[in-house]
């Protein structure tokens, strides 16, 4: 199995491995799964590397299992609430004889918009293209070969703490594998469940996970905004242990086999069955108690995330509305709370565009893990165009394009 990409998912209540390749009719093929609990992460965060260690090694073992091959790097996502979000802009002048702009200019360009203090303690991970503009004329995608005098670009930097992704890297070879990169978790997911057509209207991906919300929104193709939220599917977990008296590891399961976020969508009369703390007999108690719990702590998740898209200036742009994925967006009731909050259109989104092993991942939970190859797949076909370029290969389209993509991937 030749070009096979792994992505790795460090999540805060699971580490899911997702191996994958692109088949010969280019779609993106996935081989295998594995699904490790998750023990070493807080809030997305790093707290105890042998713990990540020993469930990144669970997690690919079964992947690599379920392919029926052996791997030796992964592509792996990063968030917490280090990780941080911010536009900027570069001009230059197009200073070549024939005033055209071309792939040195684009790189120029970048590296005027990259040109800002980040702190000893951090660093850049991503360095996103929203859009150029050559003089006078703005809302440019690909600036080759245009004539002019002045070029911008409008770019959406993204930094995170230089330990956390220390600790990432540590961790995977710690684990007995190369890490090929680290990309930041809703970007990954965004490949995974959003269309071109959202994008270009105005959209907001919500990856809800275990210990955080991650938000990305796009507007005219481009990232126009992120961050994190140090919130997620592990409080609703937490509150459910402590309201109904029930040991963690059970409240986990209440909350995926019963939990609904909306009380006015549980039959009244229906019950669950909840396990009690110290030998005592289980209980039988109503599915709306249940709700009772969820729903609060769900609307202040998504009133949070209100906040912050309010904050950002983005959310009347939202044409396309809310994409909610991730682990954390799978409770009945989901969308309607979010929809009762955000006032706009909400959808649950799923991998997209996939051959395989599709019904093994077609759940919000995987986003991330099939975002992560899909993203890495795209790294490799551009590194192999770099190279046959330079072999004196055909220069297309899409070769140059990916001269400026080089940032961004």
């Amino acid at each position: 199995m030749e070009g096979i990409v792994v992505g790795l998912d460090l999540g805060t209540t699971k580490t899911c491995a997702v191996i994958g390749f692109r088949n010969e009719h280019g779609q993106i093929e996935i081989a295998g799964v594995g699904v490790a609990p998750s023990k070493g992460l807080k809030n997305g965060v790093i707290v105890n590397i042998d713990n990540t260690v020993a469930s990144i090694v669970k997690s690919i073992e079964d992947a690599e299992l379920m392919a029926g091959c052996e791997v030796s790097s992964v592509y792996v996502g990063i968030t917490g609430v280090h990780v941080k979000g911010e536009n900027q802009r570069g001009v230059v002048a197009i200073s070549n004889r024939s005033r055209l702009v071309n792939a040195a200019e684009v790189k120029r360009v970048f590296e005027a918009a990259q040109a800002i203090k980040v702190p000893a303690d951090r660093e850049i991970v991503h360095v996103l293209s929203k859009e150029f503009a050559v003089d006078d004329q703005s809302g440019i995608k690909d600036p080759i070969g245009m004539s002019g005098v002045r070029l911008e670009a409008e770019v959406h930097i993204i930094t995170a703490a230089t330990t956390s992704i220390q600790n990432v890297i540590k961790s995977v070879h710690k684990a007995g594998f190369q890490c090929s990169d680290v990309i930041f978790s809703p970007l990954a997911s965004s490949e995974a469940c959003l269309t071109q057509d959202e994008k270009d209207l105005g959209v907001a991906l919500i990856d809800v996970g275990g210990g955080t919300s991650d938000i990305m929104v796009f507007i005219e193709g481009g990232v126009a905004h992120s961050s994190v939220l140090p919130v997620g599917g592990i409080h609703v977990t937490n509150d459910i242990s402590i309201g109904l008296m029930t040991p963690l590891e059970a409240a986990e399961v209440i909350k995926k086999k019963h939990g609904c976020a909306a009380v006015d969508l549980v039959d009244a009369s229906e019950t669950i069955e909840v396990p009690s703390v110290g030998g005592r007999a289980p209980r039988r108690l109503f599915r709306q108690e249940l709700a009772q719990i969820i729903e609060p702590r769900m609307m202040e998740i998504m009133e949070m995330i209100d906040r912050e898209l309010t904050a950002s200036g983005k959310k009347e742009l939202l044409a396309a509305g809310i994409v909610l994925t991730g682990g954390g967006s799978m409770l009945d009731g989901c969308v309607e709370i979010a929809e009762r909050v955000f006032n706009l259109p909400v959808r649950i989104a799923v991998p997209r565009d996939i051959a395989g092993l599709k019904d093994e991942v077609s759940t919000p939970q995987f986003s991330h893990g099939v975002g992560l190859v899909k993203y890495g797949i795209l790294k490799e076909i551009f590194r192999a165009g770099k190279m046959q370029e330079r072999k004196g290969g055909i220069k297309s389209i899409g070769t140059r394009i990916f001269k400026w993509l080089e940032q961004y991937l």
